[in-house]
């Protein structure tokens, strides 16, 4: 850390007036001063604490961009702060952060905090809240109300997004008219459905100047972690904020435009296509979600159906599964309401039971099935997909097999630089495994290869046929056979139920040997082929 140091410290304010300051504890995923005191206090008079922490890390193998792109940001948001005029303690440690600010606390009295957004790390800091050496502040950097969110439980006490984003628009004013929605609907998800078929042409992510913080961060993540998974490149990753900026300004003048229409499209040929990459950044504050919004609806000459769709991704979605979170405490205050995975580290919910082990495959050991080998190739070198991959591909073969939802939730955390508890626990044990039924998504989100050669290319270089011999079809089916008992009072899957209960014994007896067969083998760490898991053609049915 010389080059950052010495940096931090051309930079420092005199030290002799830090007993003068008030403090504020700056968490990783807060770097912003947009928000909360750094927003309004004379910088003469505030200092803030960030602690690089070699115990966050060592809890799970984070990809390394993630790593990268944390450290990089938090490094430069402190250089950025003390130029500023802001004091800056930077702490680092080999333990966690409740000790790195209790040292803190002694020297320089009670700190302040925003909220942390993480469970985790609220839970390690608690402590110091108790004794008073740490004060909660609200975090600035929501849009929405508890109150908004409660007002979206449906007649049962389910929690339902589409309630929670009518009433927050409703609220906000935002892309509405004279108490109406814009354009007649309050969503146009059901028009943001194409296919990608090369036109028009996807935008390429912009790369960043390599300079000395980043560079220096770069070579000791090299250094102290080799063992976590994922490809370093650290010119991919924004650090500044001019970075930030940047990609930002990429993503209005490229992305947006096209964003709607192909929102759930996959390709081979691009990792992102229109989506804009920014939830990286707006998940660490280096972007603020109230900026974002604004400059969308501002938007001139963005067709409304691509401005609702990111606003219903910000306003709506991203809101909507902080709340779950914090109300249901990570799903923990379930444990007595819905089935639990047995032997998991962390409470794990599993409505439909769910428990075998995530195969090698999502490490990077290759399947045979081409739309996974695919997207986990993607993820392991860039620490990035777009939310359809992640759902269609990712969480759909992982529920088709009765992967452990914990297991998925934590590969998840581990691979994605946006992903933290508060983003990837509903996003995946909600909405991606259906692990805790319906409390707040209507169905099971599971498919056949027809969906994904309609929504792809994926399926024309794979070994499989998707109309013939592609064992995601009979996967689906059995996955309904299997799970039709729990399913049977839920109305968003009745049609796919009777559709099931009509094929005959031979081809359900067809699709109970692919599945074990498939289970097996990915277990193992084998690549499946065509041949590994024949079975009559006459018996297949694409869904």
């Amino acid at each position: 850390m010389k080059r950052f140091r010495k940096a931090l410290d051309d930079r420092r304010p005199d030290p002799a007036g830090d007993s003068d300051r008030r403090w504020l504890f700056v968490p990783y995923d807060q770097l912003s001063d947009a928000i909360g005191p750094l927003s309004r206090a004379d910088p003469a008079d505030l200092g803030i604490v960030l602690v690089e922490s070699a115990w966050k890390p060592a809890r799970r193998r984070y990809h390394r961009q993630k790593l990268q792109l944390i450290l990089s940001n938090q490094r430069h948001f402190a250089l950025e702060q003390a130029a500023r005029g802001v004091a800056v303690r930077y702490v680092t440690t080999r333990g966690d952060y409740h000790s790195a600010l209790e040292a803190q606390a002694k020297e320089l009295g009670s700190l302040r905090v925003q909220q942390p957004a993480e469970r985790e790390l609220r839970n390690n800091v608690q402590p110091l809240v108790e004794t008073g050496a740490l004060e909660i502040l609200p975090h600035e950097g929501w849009l929405t109300s508890h109150e908004q969110f409660l007002a979206s439980r449906d007649k049962g006490g389910r929690f339902r997004m589409d309630r929670f984003y009518r009433r927050v628009r409703k609220d906000t004013g935002i892309l509405m008219s004279e108490g109406d929605p814009l354009g007649g609907r309050f969503s146009f998800d059901a028009d943001n459905r194409k296919p990608w078929k090369g036109e028009p042409r996807a935008p390429q992510p912009p790369r960043f100047d390599a300079d000395p913080i980043r560079d220096e961060v770069a070579v000791q993540i090299a250094e102290h972690f080799p063992d976590h998974p994922g490809e370093l490149d650290a010119a991919a990753l924004p650090a500044t904020r001019s970075d930030s900026l940047r990609l930002w300004d990429w993503a209005k003048s490229n992305c947006l435009e096209s964003f709607g229409p192909y929102e759930d499209a996959m390709s081979t040929r691009s990792t992102g296509l229109f989506h804009t990459r920014v939830s990286s950044l707006l998940n660490i504050s280096r972007l603020l979600p109230r900026q974002v919004v604004d400059d969308v609806v501002a938007l001139p000459g963005i067709p409304l159906a691509s401005r609702e769709g990111f606003v219903r991704q910000v306003l709506g979605w991203r809101e909507f599964v902080r709340w779950i979170h914090l109300e249901t405490d990570g799903f923990r205050s379930l444990a007595e309401t819905v089935p639990q995975e047995p032997n998991q580290p962390e409470p794990a919910p599993s409505f439909l039971g769910a428990s075998n082990d995530l195969p090698p495959a999502y490490w990077g050991t290759r399947s045979g099935l081409g739309c996974l080998d695919h997207v986990v190739s993607e993820v392991w070198r860039e620490g990035y997909s777009h939310h359809i991959t992640r759902l269609m591909v990712l969480g759909n073969l992982a529920t088709l097999l009765d992967v452990s939802p914990r297991q998925l939730t934590t590969w998840f955390w581990c691979a994605y630089t946006d992903a933290f508890d508060w983003v990837v626990e509903p996003n995946v044990l909600g909405m991606g495994t259906f692990a805790i039924g319906d409390l707040m998504t209507t169905k099971p989100y599971v498919a056949g290869s027809r969906y994904i050669d309609k929504m792809s290319d994926y399926c024309k270089t794979c070994l499989f046929d998707p109309k013939s011999s592609c064992p995601i079809t009979p996967l689906y089916w059995q996955f309904l056979e299997r799970h039709r008992e729990k399913l049977s009072g839920n109305p968003r899957i009745q049609l796919a139920l009777r559709s099931s209960e009509k094929r005959s014994r031979a081809k359900k007896q067809a699709d109970q040997e692919v599945f074990e067969r498939v289970s097996r083998a990915l277990a193992r760490g084998e690549q499946l082929t065509p041949e590994s898991i024949t079975r009559q053609r006459e018996l297949v049915h694409v869904e």
